[in-house]
């Protein structure tokens, strides 16, 4: 068996974020193996969020951003299950970083489940159009049009966005690592963005003329 070291666990650590003895049972048992120690540290997460799903997480937080001056406002809660946890640093800056990527990213919804499906059937319209106008085979549409329906629920849901502190990693990634990390069940339960001006025609004029304007020459 493979002598596991001080600093392998600490190079596993960093890369999955689990706690030292963890990532010291999971090196034992993957006699050594960086990479296998992740696949068994990601297995033994995925089971404990699983056998948490169940729990009932009615406490945490009510939080707001306010970006650019007041031109982005985001609120947003997210539950746990104690008060406790709620309070804790690691819950907090969770919460903060996931209104900060609704800020920059625009989300539509939680999760793929949550997209209306007249929303959806738009968009394949939207798709098969284009595919059609550019002369793909009849035959390759559906699969063509799957593909980029796939992408389009990965760039507007939230949890699988790719966190915009850490592309590595999606939204989902990072609430699964918090979860691991507290104990507990957490959930994104909804969120509201606003965009100032957002949904309101505004008047179009000339730059040309603006900028005469502004010069006084108009």
């Amino acid at each position: 068996m493979a002598e596991v070291t001080a600093k392998m666990v600490a190079e596993l650590r960093e890369l999955t974020g689990a706690g030292m003895m963890d990532c010291k049972r999971a090196l034992v048992e993957a006699d050594g193996s960086i990479d296998k120690a992740q696949e068994l540290l990601a297995i033994k997460k995925k089971a404990s969020i699983q056998k948490k799903e169940g729990r009932i997480a009615a406490e945490g937080v009510v939080a707001s951003y306010i970006h650019m001056g007041g031109k982005i406002g985001v609120l947003i809660e997210v539950n746990c299950e104690t008060d406790f946890v709620a309070r804790t640093e690691k819950f907090q800056n969770f919460v903060k970083d996931v209104t900060l990527q609704i800020a920059a990213m625009a989300p539509v919804a939680i999760r793929k489940e949550d997209v209306a499906a007249d929303l959806i059937e738009d968009q394949k319209r939207v798709y098969l159009g284009q595919v059609t106008e550019e002369g793909k085979p009849a035959a390759m549409h559906e699969k063509i049009v799957a593909g980029k329906l796939n992408k389009w629920l990965q760039e507007i849901c939230l949890l699988d966005q790719k966190w915009v502190k850490n592309p590595d990693k999606t939204i989902g990634d990072y609430l699964a690592e918090t979860v691991g990390e507290t104990g507990e069940k957490i959930s994104i339960r909804r969120f509201a963005r606003y965009a100032m001006g957002e949904g309101i025609e505004k008047r179009s004029n000339d730059f040309a003329a603006e900028v005469a304007a502004a010069a006084g020459l108009q």
